[in-house]
């Protein structure tokens, strides 16, 4: 049987950009999900390592920070992969990537000088959980506030006062907190 010229570009045409696309994807989604549960595996050993030496705090605590550091690490990563199967998906396309990837970085600073305080409060946030400077269920005076640790965050800490009222604090606003659940060593 013979090809037609008509089929024989169809055929081309699949087992170029198609193909190389749908294996960009899979190999994207593969590396993702190895990259996750490795991820998953060592966060797990960290939580449940006797990390400091002496009485133990609390291995719940231990646990939460890890859960944190975890997610963290997993966005990080989905978002690297993922930027670069665009890339690669675009210049299948026939996309000339140079121009993108030079207004990319001028975004990039801009959008660095904009976020400068949301990078702050993150990256307070990361110091904060690993200083295990307060956690959830601590009775903490932070800023003008007195009361008990709710939840916490990269960006955010959650305080309920006596009265009830929780306050949403910006890690990187933090500036002093007095934890008067810490025992003493």
């Amino acid at each position: 049987m013979e090809i037609t010229e008509n089929m024989q570009s169809a055929i081309d045409w699949f087992t170029g950009a198609p193909l190389n696309i749908t294996l960009i994807v899979i190999l994207a989604i593969t590396i993702s999900l190895l990259g996750q549960r490795s991820i998953s595996r060592f966060m797990n050993k960290v939580a449940s390592a006797d990390l400091i030496p002496g009485p133990k705090r609390s291995g719940i605590r231990q646990k939460e920070r890890a859960k944190t550091t975890s997610s963290v690490l997993k966005s990080t990563l989905n978002g690297g992969i993922w930027l670069i199967a665009i890339f690669m998906i675009l210049s299948e396309f026939g996309l000339n990537l140079g121009p993108l990837i030079a207004s990319a970085g001028v975004i990039g600073v801009a959008l660095g000088l904009g976020a400068q305080t949301l990078v702050r409060d993150i990256l307070s946030g990361i110091f904060m959980l690993v200083e295990d400077q307060y956690g959830v269920g601590d009775k903490v005076d932070v800023l003008d506030i007195i009361g008990v640790v709710e939840t916490v965050g990269l960006r955010i800490t959650t305080v309920r006062d006596a009265n009830g009222t929780i306050w949403y604090l910006r890690n990187g606003e933090i500036l002093k907190v007095g934890n008067k659940s810490q025992p003493k060593k």
